[in-house]
């Protein structure tokens, strides 16, 4: 087992804690801005996407492709569900920073091609959203999955199993064994 494919230490524990916080209050905020404004139950399908997006971005570490493919379908049907039924626009900030989140983690973990058609399924979907119009929403969204998309390849560069050129099938010898 190579590091990259370790679970999350202490580190990515209090990033994920952190990260769902972010989530946690953000969720609740827009739910309280779509009451407000939109009165009625249009908060409910915001909130629903928002919540299994971002369960999604949490539980990336265990299932890489799935969950990432599983949020780029999601962010894609909410898209088309909120132009057809005239809901607010999709995705929310929190499903976009989740979005985000996948697809950046899919570029730098997944193998290449995966990583790339999650990346093209997170362009797609926020091309999807501009069908809407330009929105707050839609500039928002956009500036958080291009956020991804370049974050993505430097940590993938960077990411300590990636940088040594040894096989994760070759044992490292004891500095002894070597001389």
């Amino acid at each position: 087992m190579n590091t990259v494919e370790r679970p999350t230490g202490p580190g990515g524990m209090l990033v994920d804690i952190g990260l769902g916080v972010v989530f946690a209050l953000g969720i609740a905020f827009s739910a309280y801005m779509l009451i407000d404004s939109w009165g009625e139950a249009y908060w409910i399908f915001t909130t629903a996407v928002a919540v299994v997006m971002c369960a999604l971005a949490l539980l990336r570490e265990r299932q890489r492709l799935w969950t990432a493919a599983a949020g780029v379908a999601v962010t894609a049907v909410a898209v088309v569900v909120s132009l057809v039924a005239e809901l607010p626009q999709e995705p929310s900030p929190m499903a976009a920073l989740a979005l985000a989140v996948l697809v950046g983690s899919s570029i730098r973990m997944l193998p290449a091609w995966p990583a790339v058609a999650i990346a093209a399924g997170g362009v797609a979907v926020t091309a999807l959203t501009w069908a809407s119009g330009p929105t707050g929403v839609t500039a928002m969204a956009t500036m958080l999955v291009v956020g991804g998309l370049v974050a993505g390849p430097p940590l993938r560069a960077f990411a300590p199993g990636r940088r040594s050129g040894a096989s994760a099938a070759e044992p490292s010898l004891p500095s002894r064994a070597r001389q």
